[in-house]
């Protein structure tokens, strides 16, 4: 058991980095994607906002366990004309693709809301001055949208810390499919551990986004 630890923690520690890598990229790429479908959800143009308004409802209406499956099997089962990349690597790419998909449609909603907050006054004064719309949204509203929507979307980010061991369903090794490993072996100890791994990760984001509520502090409501 004293020879096995420094092996098993090291092992869960480098599977809890594939588990940093799929919440990393999935921020990185969901938040920008997640403001261009905000933008078409609010569109005049309903041929525009009505698929991406029953787009985001499919997605937010089913399991991302589920989406996770089928963008990792489809392909395959449909005959399309396309295929993930062979072995563990393929598996990283299919999850990250659906946890992008997933929580862009749920960024979405929040941007749309906090958008969608801003008193339209805002928007008369910065055309009685003469500004464009991009203007008026870049440098009138967006700091205060970001205040606005900053505590349900760093909910949403601490659900993703939590959510990328829904990867493990597709076999990406994952930190707690790591220690089911050991748990068939009949250790117990490294399943308990990678509550950890989440629970220090968690903490220090949480210590991140409070910080960043406080210096948005000053554009007030």
């Amino acid at each position: 058991m004293t020879l096995q630890l420094p092996v098993i923690i090291e092992r869960l520690s480098d599977s809890f980095l594939l588990n940093g890598k799929l919440f990393a990229l999935t921020l990185i790429f969901s938040l920008p994607l997640g403001l261009v479908v905000a933008f078409g959800s609010m569109s005049r143009f309903r041929l525009i906002s009505v698929p991406v308004r029953a787009f985001v409802w499919i997605i937010r209406g089913t399991p991302l366990m589920l989406q996770l499956i089928i963008i990792f099997l489809g392909p395959g089962l449909m005959n399309l004309p396309f295929y993930w990349p062979a072995g563990s690597n393929g598996r990283f790419v299919a999850a990250t693709v659906a946890f992008i998909i997933n929580y862009a449609c749920y960024f979405s909603e929040i941007f749309r809301g906090g958008i969608q907050s801003i008193p339209s006054g805002q928007y008369e004064a910065g055309a009685v001055l003469g500004m464009t719309k991009a203007q008026i949204f870049f440098k009138v509203t967006l700091l205060q949208v970001i205040k606005r929507i900053m505590p349900p979307t760093g909910n949403e980010i601490i659900t993703l810390v939590k959510d990328t061991s829904l990867a493990r369903i597709i076999s990406v090794k994952e930190i707690i499919m790591m220690a089911g490993e050991y748990t068939n072996r009949g250790l117990i100890w490294p399943l308990f551990a990678t509550g950890i791994y989440f629970l220090v990760f968690v903490g220090i984001l949480t210590l991140l986004l409070g910080y960043i509520e406080r210096k948005l502090e000053y554009f007030k409501a």
